[in-house]
């Protein structure tokens, strides 16, 4: 069965998930977005989305302070980061490249990053761009770091990142990422030429598992018209979806 590159990740991440009863996602996050209303929708038990942005009751949240809270009170289970930079200790840079503070381009900053990082028990890591300028040996900035010392009370962390060419785990214990799929169209040679920081290869390195015809006909038929809303653009390019008025 055809697909399209996105609805590849999209699936790829929903299995992440899986086992989650409360799932955040950012008002930049279309592809996670997409990922936790398929889980929402495949589970067999209850699972709440709170997505940034959307106008929908059901995944409707009162913006950060809504998310925070939940973090703070154990009550979020899975939510996504990213960064301008990524390293191979799962460090995230959204300030800028460049020593600080005078730095040759700047980002949009840390937001509450650091505090989702620290408390979520499952942080996925994604980025639609694979390559040495992003997957870094070392951030030039920590906006939220990896891990943490061990004296340190830390519940959350990250557990895997994504990206359009694989699909990495995390050992928050040896603070190092380990290649476990690779996405089909796409070889180890290809992931280690674009990552720039050292990884674990798994005994056990097999290609990622395409989606399912039951996973596409959910996103194409239900998932769509619920994810126009948050994230109109996103929609209208994959799907052909206006977003609604």
């Amino acid at each position: 069965m055809d697909y399209a590159p996105e609805e590849m990740l999209i699936v790829a991440i929903s299995r992440l998930l899986t086992g989650s009863r409360h799932i955040a996602v950012g008002v930049l996050s279309p592809i996670p977005g997409s990922a936790a209303l398929l889980t929402r929708e495949l589970a067999s038990e209850p699972v709440r989305v709170s997505i940034i942005g959307s106008r929908k009751q059901p995944f409707r949240t009162d913006g950060g302070v809504d998310l925070f809270d939940s973090a703070a009170q154990g009550r979020l289970d899975a939510f996504f980061l990213s960064g301008g930079q990524i390293d191979g200790s799962a460090n995230i840079n959204l300030v800028g490249v460049g020593e600080y503070p005078q730095q040759d381009v700047r980002w949009s900053g840390s937001f509450g990053s650091a505090f989702l990082y620290y408390l979520v028990p499952k942080v996925i890591l994604f980025r639609e761009e694979h390559s040495r300028r992003v997957l870094v040996p070392k951030v030039d900035f920590i906006s939220a770091p990896g891990t943490s010392p061990a004296e340190v009370h830390r519940p959350g962390g990250p557990v895997a990142l994504v990206t359009p060419l694989c699909l990495f785990s995390f050992d928050r214990t040896r603070g190092r990422f380990q290649l476990e799929t690779i996405h089909p169209g796409h070889t180890l040679e290809e992931v280690q030429d674009e990552t720039g920081f050292e990884f674990d290869v798994s005994a056990s390195l097999s290609q990622t598992q395409p989606p399912d015809a039951r996973a596409l006909e959910a996103l194409r038929t239900i998932i769509a018209p619920q994810i126009a809303d948050p994230y109109p653009r996103f929609a209208e390019r994959l799907f052909g979806l206006a977003a609604p008025t």
